[in-house]
């Protein structure tokens, strides 16, 4: 595991460090596999790095988000089988994640790229051989959503909803330090709730409530016309791209962002390549509910994403006037009808 976490960016390996102080050695095999290490060149925050719209500190990859899923699942459940359903629970993401998504058209659900997580790890002679080796079964890894530490429906608290959380505050939102996400995390425990079915939940409720502070500030982002802007506005980007035949749908698996970016950047389409480097220089948006002329625009409902975690075996809503206030505040917030850049495309 050395080798993988000696590579890391040391605050990275740090974070890891707090998710679970005993790093097993079996994960370390699976995620050399050609198929893990395709998503180490796929950012984890969803085209966030490639526009000045958001302060991204450090690059953090899809692998890293995965490998944060294990580490969560791992450290409260000790369980092979859940540990790696979380660590191959984005192995179908293409480059720019949920962006793609938008280009499909699923803004409110944000899944259509996972459909392929089955039959990527079933090609993968490497990874079918050490879930042989361990015996394990296909179909007891490749849909971590059997598994409700590492996944539940929205707003419970489980591994994938954490460590996008953490790791987002760190990269991107001026929130938590690694002290605090180590405070915060210290005092998760697995419970039940109210369905009697096991879920991560506070132990205290003036964590719970730090929690719930702190994570909203990622909560409003995710709902921001500035996100919604630079999703659809890759998608259109990728969208064109493909039109013109300069880019197709195994590039978005067999290339690294970085790559595509390049490719965009210096296609013979300066409509195209101009727009994106606007995109890229974009430091602000504009808003409002009028729909301006000759400017970038969208409009669109999309997938609300926040968390309603337990304290003590109840909501924290129930026990916190504070913690309800804050979670109806964001679970009715509407942005403004209408985001743009400064440009048209």
């Amino acid at each position: 595991m050395e080798e993988y976490l000696g590579k890391l960016n040391p605050q990275i390996r740090e974070y890891f460090n707090i998710l679970s102080e005993e790093i097993p050695e079996f994960l370390l095999e699976y995620i050399k596999t050609p198929e893990m290490q395709r998503l180490d060149k796929i950012s984890a925050l969803v085209g966030n790095d490639y526009t000045k719209l958001f302060n991204v500190k450090f690059f953090y990859s899809s692998l890293s988000h995965s490998v944060g899923v294990a580490l969560i699942i791992w450290n409260f459940t000790k369980d092979k089988k859940q540990t790696l359903a979380g660590l191959f629970h984005d192995i179908a993401s293409p480059a720019f994640r949920h962006c793609i998504d938008y280009l499909n058209g699923d803004y409110l659900v944000q899944e259509s790229t996972q459909i392929n997580t089955s039959e990527i790890i079933k090609n993968s002679r490497e990874i079918m051989k050490l879930l042989e080796r361990d015996n394990i079964k296909l179909e007891e890894v490749d849909d971590y959503t059997l598994y409700p530490i590492a996944d539940n429906s929205t707003p419970k608290l489980a591994a994938d909803r954490l460590e996008y959380t953490f790791s987002d505050i760190l990269t991107f939102i001026n929130g938590w330090n690694l002290d605090e996400i180590r405070e915060i995390y210290n005092d998760i425990c697995v419970m039940k709730n109210e369905d009697n079915i096991e879920e991560l939940g506070f132990c205290n409720i003036k964590m719970a409530e730090k929690f719930v502070e702190g994570a909203s500030l990622l909560w409003y982002s995710f709902q921001s016309n500035k996100d919604k802007l630079k999703s659809q506005f890759i998608a259109d980007i990728i969208k064109k791209m493909n039109n013109k035949n300069l880019i197709n749908k195994e590039d978005l698996y067999n290339k690294s962002e970085k790559e595509i970016v390049y490719m965009i950047e210096n296609c013979e389409y300066k409509e195209i390549s101009e727009a994106f480097k606007k995109f890229r220089k974009s430091d602000k948006i504009g808003e409002g509910e009028v729909k301006p002329e000759n400017k970038y625009c969208v409009s669109l409902n999309i997938k609300r994403r926040y968390i309603v975690p337990l304290a003590s075996g109840k909501r924290i809503n129930e026990l916190s006037s504070k913690a309800k206030d804050i979670i109806e505040k964001v679970s009715n917030y509407n942005s403004p009808k209408y985001g743009w850049l400064d440009f048209d495309f």
